[in-house]
C-alpha cells in the first residue's frame, strides 16, 4: 500500500547559524549601541533564550531573529514563545521552545484533519511523526495538498517524506 510520512524536522545548524547572524546583527545596530541582547540556543533541552536589558526592545530582537529564521527556511511554526518574564535589574528574558518532531497532542490533530476529510486513507503516529496510508496515490496526494492547507492553523510545520507506492 502506498504510503507517505509527516514530520516537523528542524535543521539544527541552520538553527545555529540564524542565532549566530542575528546577534551578529545586533551587536552592529545603531538602535541596540549600548544595550545588551542575548540569544542562546540550548540543543539538549530544545530552548532558546532571548534575554535583553531593555523591555521595549524585545520585539525588535525577535523581529530580527524571525527575518534571519524565514532566510535561512526555517518555518516559524516551530517556535513556541512563552511569556516574557522579568530578570535582574529591569532587563527582560523570554523563554522559545523549539518544536522538533509531531508530539502526540499534535499527531492527534493531524489524524481528526485526515478523518474529518473522508478521504480514504488511514493514519498512525510512529514516534514523532505520522505515517498516512492509502490504496492509491491519488488519495495520498489529496491529504497532502489538504495537510498543506490546514498547516497554518494546525500550527506545525510539517514536511512530507518516505512517500512509497
Amino acid at each position: 500500500m502506498p504510503s507517505f510520512d509527516v514530520s516537523a524536522e528542524m535543521d539544527w545548524q541552520e538553527l545555529d547559524n540564524a542565532t549566530n547572524q542575528a546577534t551578529k546583527e545586533l551587536s552592529q545596530r545603531y538602535d541596540f549601541k549600548g544595550v545588551k541582547t542575548e540569544i542562546k540556543l540550548d540543543l539538549k533541552e530544545k530552548t532558546m533564550t532571548i534575554w535583553c536589558q531593555e523591555e521595549a526592545k524585545l520585539d525588535a530582537v525577535k523581529d530580527i531573529l524571525s527575518t534571519k529564521l524565514i532566510k535561512r527556511g526555517i518555518s516559524l511554526l516551530s517556535f513556541d514563545y512563552k511569556e516574557p518574564e522579568s530578570a535582574f535589574g529591569g532587563s527582560v528574558r523570554q523563554l522559545v521552545v523549539v518544536q522538533a518532531g509531531v508530539s502526540k497532542e499534535k499527531g492527534k490533530e493531524i489524524m481528526a484533519v485526515l478523518k474529518e476529510s473522508k478521504i480514504k486513507v488511514q493514519s498512525q503516529i510512529q514516534d514523532e511523526q505520522v505515517r498516512v496510508t492509502g490504496k492509491n496515490r491519488d488519495d495520498l496526494q489529496e491529504a497532502i495538498a489538504l495537510l498543506k492547507e490546514k498547516r497554518d492553523s494546525l500550527k506545525v510545520p510539517m514536511q512530507f517524506g518516505n512517500f512509497r507506492d
